[in-house]
């Protein structure tokens, strides 16, 4: 995937803002809250995108090659993906939906309801504004 697919993906979702920080990289928030970015951080030299996920995907996701615990933020479960083989571009997209609802998740009632969260279509599973 490339820096423009990722960055279209993530525009895409409710509530979703970037910004370009730490020497260009985007950087992909959800109620201020990062959830994703593509840079260069670590031992590449070429983009790679990192993402939230879950303690289980993380685990799971790092046995992969070309897949490993994001440089800076791997205690908080997040991972970077290195290499374009190591995932699809579905699966990166789904891995970045799983990424948002889980930092939505953790926003304040009144902070989903202001970014429109608060629908259960928008992002399932996460806990009701009522």
């Amino acid at each position: 995937m490339t820096r423009a697919q990722f960055n279209a993906y993530c525009r895409a979702l409710p509530g979703a803002t970037s910004v370009v920080q730490w020497g260009g990289a985007s950087v992909w928030k959800v109620g201020g809250k990062i959830f994703a970015l593509c840079s260069t951080w670590g031992p590449v030299s070429e983009e790679a995108i990192a993402f939230k996920c879950s303690d289980l995907a993380s685990q799971m996701l790092c046995e992969r090659d070309g897949v490993v615990p994001a440089p800076y933020l791997a205690r908080a479960k997040w991972v970077q993906v290195r290499t374009n083989d190591a995932l699809s571009d579905d699966d990166i997209r789904a891995y970045l939906s799983e990424a948002h609802r889980l930092i939505a998740a953790k926003l304040t009632r009144k902070q989903r309801a202001d970014l429109g969260l608060c629908d259960p279509t928008a992002i399932p599973e996460a806990p009701g504004c009522a």
